[in-house]
């Protein structure tokens, strides 16, 4: 008699009623902070006071809180920057990624242990903030979005998933196109990158995330407040208290106009900050296995 692994064996209904308690408590830690946080956010100043603070039950609900936010124009200015920045910065994060994993992907190459090499050493050393802001300085790039793209424009670690990505495409197909006379941008651009749709795509989720939640680079290299990406204006709001509507209360006032609460406006800010990544991840989480797992255990 051949006993098979723990893992293959039929699971008892103790061990089912078990992962779905703990499933449905991890959902629930996730799933509620969120509801919270929007739920405040479109709650009058009534409820919040009520509340004492965060509001946990529906009550009385507006959307004042975001007709305020978003009537300065400070906010929409910022969300336009985070906008542009991420789209031009994914674009040329991932032509970059793709060109260098490809050619270190390929044995022969022109200086591929040497590159590789230098890419790799960037996992234990990193050239520190001075030396990159006195880098950024002598290129002229302070006060220009360039400096929020060009610094974190590849990633080491997505270069190298990439790159054990496109190893393990058999090299038959690659010698065959090759053969037919096919360029190495061409093999590239109809073999390679179609087989590679699903790990293109959870690197390219990993540059969007990171241009659109980065608010550090702004803080060293972006003195004009009126190119500041939406995540420093999250937070010179919420940890500062910086008046996102010049001027904006004053008339609301004057004009009887009920104010939102401050703290329906943060999670205001907080919920405009999610959304973005919110909609897009349920696209992209299905090539999540198929993407890095393939590359980076093969590799």
């Amino acid at each position: 008699m051949t006993t098979r692994p723990v893992w293959q064996e039929r699971p008892t209904v103790f061990g089912l009623t078990l992962k779905t308690v703990v499933l449905t408590l991890i959902v629930l830690a996730m799933v509620y902070p969120l509801y919270v946080v929007v739920l405040t956010s479109l709650s009058t100043a009534r409820a919040v006071t009520e509340a004492g603070g965060l509001v946990t039950l529906p009550g009385e609900l507006s959307l004042d809180a975001y007709r305020e936010l978003f009537g300065g124009g400070v906010v929409t200015r910022a969300v336009l920057v985070s906008t542009g920045v991420t789209v031009v910065g994914t674009a040329l994060s991932l032509a970059l990624t793709i060109l260098a994993a490809y050619g270190l992907s390929r044995p022969g190459s022109v200086l591929h242990r040497p590159l590789l090499f230098l890419f790799l050493l960037t996992f234990l050393f990193t050239p520190g903030m001075i030396p990159s802001y006195l880098i950024v300085r002598e290129l002229g790039l302070i006060d220009s979005y360039w400096s929020l793209i060009l610094p974190t424009a590849v990633s080491a670690f997505n270069l190298v998933v990439m790159r054990a990505f496109f190893m393990n495409i058999p090299g038959e197909v690659l010698d065959s196109a090759r053969i037919d006379g096919a360029s190495d941008f061409r093999i590239l651009w109809r073999i390679v990158l179609p087989m590679s749709k699903g790990v293109t795509a959870v690197i390219g989720l990993f540059y969007a995330v990171g241009y659109w939640n980065a608010f550090f680079n702004a803080v060293l290299y972006i003195n004009d407040n009126t190119k500041w990406p939406l995540q420093l204006i999250l937070r010179q709001y919420v940890q500062q208290g910086m008046n996102l509507v010049p001027n904006q209360r004053a008339v609301d006032t004057a004009a009887g106009y009920a104010l939102p609460p401050n703290l329906a406006i943060k999670m205001a800010i907080i919920v405009v900050a999610l959304v973005p990544v919110l909609l897009i991840y349920p696209f992209v989480q299905r090539h999540f296995t198929k993407g890095v797992i393939i590359g980076a255990v093969k590799g």
